[in-house]
């Protein structure tokens, strides 16, 4: 025992613990004062496409030939009643300005101001009543400088009407009203829904995480010391990820630190309970805290670890991912996870060793001896405290253990069943509020005009002569509403290019369908006018091309992902528990528990909520979260049975397992899950839905997987739950030991 508590000795004997405590303080000081924090090196507008998508190789060429490297703000006007002339009048003097000096990073507008008034009106809606006049900006340029941009616009266009009317409403009187919709509000947009929501998010996590530990632990002290370790740990993390950043190794951005704040806290307390209860439990056995807290180290270290370590390769699996913003999440979570886990081994038990048993205080834990001579002290009769009830799970699971499993799994199966029936969306419009500017303006448009104008669609083919042939064959298509005429390329006049509106919103399923039958059709009809090899000779761009090689980009990231996190994670359970029985069931009932709640989540959404679709990266974001983190729990709950049935019967270590680990996993699955539904509490869809599967998923593993399903599972196998390991071989003088 000398040795193996070498490391406790280490980070929280008498002396060190001190020294481990400035360790962090400088470490943290250090770091922060020397490189950057990550939310200074945040880049929004990174790329998320691989070069050789078709949709990215269409910009190119669409840069290359026809100059449009540049994205629209489309201003939507508009006045109940009708637009007047002099409201016309007002928006080409704005376009005038424009044109002779442009705002910062807009790259051109059209002609406006030399338009007749009559023929600008033209271009209003059927009731006359609103009006879309594009402002193109550079498309290389980040979310927070077109921001800077739109302001002016509007700036100059609130002095030109008297009043400001980005600030009016839509629907109320005869009032004028602007909204800044299209690529460029809508990235303007996502960028400030998750930038305003840091903040919040931070707060709400760690009041949410300081509420459950004081209605746990009921100890200020205690409720504290995971949400110090937490950041310290931050203050170490978010100068390595801005270093990482700043040189360029990696790329951040909002909502990925957003995720992993919630992350941090969630995981990152139920590492510190994992120690925390251990040492509490060996405080009312133990007189000598320092020998409590030394062998709580021991004893709880190594599941700690390896809980940590599969997380962390979990997440680094999305390293494997092709798909910017899955990738982007590979680094900052795993370093996050991986700081975590150092801080609860060696800056927690530090910070525990420094309080000893005051950190449970007021109810501080003491040995029945030293309640005794407390009492004695006070001049009061010391009362022999009822021994600890046992576990009614732990009898249950082990006397009814048939029925544990035939339960949970028709419950778990069933609910799993509602997975089939999930359906996914890309459409990034349905993820805002619809109180937000660009939604309302989109929403204008959708009601005015074709939604199709939001996003044209850019199709550029090599035709040459039969330009008319093409255009007649893009017109004759249902989902298109219109096709502008040809226009040639700068460097090569045989390529054409076509802008076309889509008959539905752009970022709809149906449109992103539409992509490879658009392709089809431009291709026949160069095949048919004897063009060869007309595959190589389309090029299809525009937001809802890019959402259909964004969807077929995330579909093959979740082939390749999810079977190399099961394998990870199989391989790294075969190495900590020696067997392939235990392996094999652990995994099996994560992932039935994963479906389960998709199946549960979308429920929710669906029939709760009211939402047609999820995200369409949802699932893969989860499943690597929720098998990862769910892995923890029994991780923790086995090496607790693994330990126990060295020393007495199996059935009588099962039963004291699942009865010793279960409040402090239902505690640290509380709290996880309450980290995750925070993301619920903001107006951004895609958390939102994120935020309920995963906490969801985590209160699943807690109440019924790691309690019921895993420890029955057990009980039913008996010594081969082991197999092949060496700790098969049950002591024959407890095998036979009748279990009360």
């Amino acid at each position: 025992m000398e040795h193996e508590q070498g490391w406790g000795r280490f980070v929280a004997g008498k002396r060190s613990k001190w020294v481990t405590l400035a360790t962090w303080v400088l470490i943290v000081g250090v770091l922060s004062a020397m490189w950057p924090m990550v939310n200074k090196e945040v880049q929004n507008n990174a790329a998320n496409l691989p070069d050789d998508q078709p949709s990215v190789q269409a910009a190119k060429v669409a840069k290359e030939q026809f100059g449009s490297g540049s994205v629209p703000a489309l201003l939507v006007w508009h006045r109940e009643g009708g637009l007047q002339d002099e409201d016309l009048q007002h928006v080409q003097k704005l376009f005038g300005g424009w044109a002779t000096m442009p705002v910062p990073y807009q790259d051109s507008v059209p002609p406006f101001d030399k338009m007749p008034v009559q023929a600008l009106r033209a271009q209003l809606s059927q009731d006359q009543s609103t009006l879309v006049t594009p402002v193109l900006f550079r498309s290389d340029v980040a979310s927070d400088h077109l921001k800077e941009g739109v302001q002016q616009l509007k700036n100059q266009a609130a002095r030109e009407f008297g009043s400001d009317p980005f600030a009016a409403s839509q629907t109320s009187g005869s009032e004028l009203s602007a909204r800044v919709t299209g690529p460029v509000g809508i990235s303007i947009d996502a960028v400030g829904l998750f930038k305003n929501a840091d903040f919040k998010l931070m707060m709400a996590t760690v009041i949410l995480v300081l509420v459950i530990l004081l209605l746990i632990y009921r100890s200020p002290i205690l409720a504290l010391i995971p949400l110090v370790a937490v950041g310290f740990a931050y203050g170490a993390i978010s100068p390595l990820l801005g270093l990482m950043a700043a040189k360029g190794w990696i790329t951040v951005d909002s909502q990925a630190i957003s995720i992993m704040t919630v992350l941090l806290f969630g995981a990152g307390t139920d590492y510190c309970l994992f120690l925390v209860s251990h040492f509490r439990h060996l405080l009312r056995e133990e007189e000598s805290k320092g020998k409590a807290l030394l062998q709580a180290i021991t004893e709880t270290s190594g599941a700690i670890a390896m809980s940590g370590f599969t997380v962390v390769l979990s997440l680094l699996a999305l390293l494997l991912a092709r798909y910017g913003a899955h990738h982007r999440f590979a680094v900052p979570f795993s370093v996050s996870i991986l700081v975590m886990v150092v801080a609860s081994l060696t800056l927690v038990p530090a910070l525990l060793a420094i309080f000893g048993r005051v950190s449970f205080f007021p109810f501080i834990p003491r040995t029945p001896a030293m309640e005794e001579e407390r009492a004695g002290r006070k001049g009061k009769k010391y009362y022999q405290p009822k021994p600890q009830k046992e576990s009614f799970i732990g009898r249950l699971v082990i006397a009814r253990p048939w029925m544990i499993v035939i339960v949970t799994l028709v419950v778990l199966g069933g609910l799993a069943s509602f997975s089939g029936q999930v359906k996914f969306t890309y459409d990034i419009m349905s993820s805002f509020p619809k109180s937000m500017e660009s939604r309302e303006g989109y929403d204008m448009i959708g009601k005015q005009f074709s939604p199709g104008v939001l996003a044209p669609v850019k199709l550029m083919a090599e035709a040459g002569s039969h330009a008319d042939a093409l255009g007649a064959k893009l017109a004759e298509l249902p989902y298109i509403d219109k096709v502008s005429k040809p226009q040639k390329g700068g460097q090569n006049s045989d390529i054409l290019a076509y802008d076309m509106e889509l008959e539905m919103n752009p970022y709809s399923t149906e449109a992103i369908d539409s992509i490879p039958k658009l392709r089809e059709a431009a291709e026949q009809s160069l095949r048919e006018a004897g063009i060869a090899s007309p595959e190589d000779k389309v090029w299809i761009g525009g937001q809802t091309a890019i959402q259909y090689d964004t969807r077929a980009t995330g579909d093959r990231d979740t082939l390749v992902i999810i079977p190399v996190v099961i394998g990870m994670i199989t391989l790294l359970l075969l190495v900590y528990l020696r067997s392939v029985t235990a392996t094999v069931y652990l995994v099996l009932t994560v992932i039935l528990s994963y479906f389960s709640a998709l199946g549960l989540g979308w429920i929710i959404i669906h029939y709760g909520l009211g939402a047609d679709a999820i995200q369409g990266a949802i699932p893969l974001y989860s499943f690597v979260f929720l098998v990862a983190l769910g892995e923890d729990y029994n991780i923790f709950m086995i090496s607790s049975i693994w330990k126990k049935k060295k020393e007495m019967p199996f059935k009588q270590a099962i039963k004291e397992g699942v009865g010793e680990t279960g409040s402090v996993i239902t505690s640290a699955g509380l709290i996880l899950a309450g980290t995750f539904a925070v993301l619920a509490s903001l107006p951004i869809q895609v958390l939102v839905q994120f935020g309920i599967i995963t906490a969801v998923g985590v209160l699943l593993d807690t109440f019924i997987v790691r309690p019921f399903l895993v420890p029955a599972i057990t009980t039913l196998l008996g010594s081969w739950a082991f197999w092949p390991s060496k700790h098969a071989e049950v002591q024959e003088s407890a095998a036979h030991t009748e279990i009360r």
